[in-house]
Order: C-alpha cells, then structure tokens, then sequence
C-alpha cells in the first residue's frame, strides 16, 4: 500500500468521528442554527489565508516542477475561495466586513494555521505536504458521504457540492500522487515526521469542525 492508503487506513476512526460530529449530521439534515454556520464560515475564511500562504511555501521547497505548478495553483484557489467566502455566502448570510474583521481567529483556527505554517516553513518539503493533505482528502470524502444523505432543499447545498464535485476530487487526487511520490523519496526520520503530520492535521480537522459547533472562543 502507498504511504496515502495506509494513512487513510490509520485515521478511519477519526474520519467517522468527524462524520458523526453534531455539526455535521445537522449540516446534512439542513437543521444546522445558523449561527454555527456563520461561526465555521469565518473561521474557515481565517484559516484559509494561513492555508493558502503555507501551501506557497510548499510550492516554493517542491521537487518537482508538476508539484510546484499543483501546489501554487492550490494556494491561488485558495485565496480565491476565501474572497468568495466574502463575496458569496458572506454577503448572503449578511456577514459584514466589520462583522469579519471584528471577530478573531478561535483558538482552534489559530493552532491549526499555525501549525500548517511553521510545518511549510520549517521542514523537508515531503512533510510540509502530508501535513497539507488532510485538508484536501478530508473535506473532499467528508463532502461526498454529506451529499449522499443530504436532506432535500438544504439551506447548506451548495457548500456541500463545493466539496464533493469531481472538479475538486481531481485536484485531491493529484495531492494524493505528490505526497506518495514525497514519501518514496524520503529518508526513514522524515517518513516518521510526515506520519506525525497528517495524524495531527486529521485531529486538527476534527477540532475544526468540533469548535464551530461549541462557538469556541478564547477563555481568557
């Protein structure tokens, strides 16, 4: 098996986890309180100005010319969700700007961006990227088994077919290559490091979703 399935083997339980959080059942059902969604869609417009600039440093330690094109390619569609987040469901769910500016990345938003940043900046490129991938894989499976048990007329429809669309499963798929071909590249410590690093990005994953639904907020 590659390094990707046996990854993919190894995080099961916390992928179901993820599935059976309240957030996302409710998402599903469309009986979601809005405000949870409005708390999630901010968070994740922080998160992905964090994601988009660890995934240009990833681009910039690449191997490879394919995996430097796919990587910044990924970091401009990146920044381009996040300003269609303003543009779309912000302005739809009526999130002003200030309303934006004005609420802070959550603790859980802060320790993941930080994480996926000072991972880019300060290792091997093969670990940089299976930290990043989770990212990828997760939303696009987590999009898939919402979309099959979506109720009719979901008020959230159109983020899950964001997710869940071939268009996007394509580009997962070729992160998926690229961080297999990393790891048959990588030394036996920096193997062990990118195992690390996808474990704790899927936990990531889980807090991030798991925050949106508590409204996390700083205790002090």
């Amino acid at each position: 098996m590659s390094f990707t399935d046996d990854m993919w083997a190894e995080i099961g339980p916390i992928f179901e986890a993820i599935l059976a959080l309240p957030f996302n059942r409710e998402l599903a059902a469309g009986t979601l309180v809005r405000e949870r969604f409005l708390f999630y869609m901010i968070q994740d417009a922080h998160y992905l100005g964090a994601f988009a600039r660890a995934l240009a440093v990833a681009a910039a330690k690449a191997e490879t010319s394919e995996a430097q094109v796919k990587l910044a390619g990924s970091a401009k569609d990146a920044i381009l969700v996040e300003r269609a987040l303003h543009e779309g469901f912000f302005r739809e769910f009526g999130v002003s700007p200030e309303q934006f500016a004005a609420t802070p990345p959550s603790p859980t938003c802060s320790g993941y961006s930080d994480f996926l940043q000072a991972t880019a900046f300060r290792h091997p490129f093969a670990v940089a990227v299976a930290a990043l991938l989770p990212c990828f894989q997760i939303y696009y499976e987590v999009g898939k088994r919402l979309h099959a048990i979506a109720a009719p007329a979901n008020p959230y429809q159109r983020w899950i077919d964001t997710y869940q669309d071939e268009a996007f499963g394509d580009s997962v798929r070729e992160v998926l290559a690229i961080t297999d071909k990393a790891h048959e590249a990588a030394s036996v410590a920096a193997r062990q490091e990118m195992r690390a690093a996808y474990l704790k990005a899927t936990r990531y994953e889980w807090m991030f979703w798991d925050s949106a639904y508590r409204l996390e907020a700083w205790p002090v």
